[in-house]
């Protein structure tokens, strides 16, 4: 989770909701990544996303089921469909995301009982520490 929430405040530091993932594999982490969806002007961006597609590229594989997700926030819809897609083991995640969080708070996507993977899912890691990045950016900003 430490790299997930230093990716969060580097995008942060550059004007983007300062969200950070990690792709953990045998204790290493293989790819990380903050959100990017101002600099690549595309609302897809976000950090897991791009810790999924660079962890796979640097694996060198189509599904990532040894690996843990860390993500400084409760991960959307978008990229529950990504994590349940690539076959993420399990799952780590800092701050709940009571608007948009598709591992409980709105919904639970990732443990959804008909889909075909589900991941080992365990929120609330780090969430002070989380939750405090994303509030300081959007106090900044009103």
């Amino acid at each position: 989770m430490e790299a997930a929430l230093a990716e969060a405040r580097a995008g942060g530091a550059v004007g983007e909701v300062p969200v950070g993932a990690a792709v953990v594999v045998g204790g290493h982490v293989v790819s990380q990544a903050h959100n990017e969806t101002i600099v690549r002007c595309d609302l897809t961006q976000h950090a897991e996303l791009i810790a999924i597609q660079r962890a796979l590229q640097v694996l060198e594989t189509d599904r990532l089921d040894e690996a843990t997700l860390c993500v400084t926030l409760e991960p959307c819809a978008q990229c529950a469909g990504a994590i349940v897609l690539s076959r993420v083991s399990r799952v780590v995640f800092g701050a709940y995301d009571p608007k948009a969080g598709m591992a409980g708070s709105v919904a639970d996507l990732l443990r959804h009982p008909r889909l075909n993977h589900r991941p080992e899912v365990m929120g609330g890691v780090m969430e002070e520490e989380c939750g405090a990045v994303l509030k300081q950016f959007f106090a900044e900003r009103r």
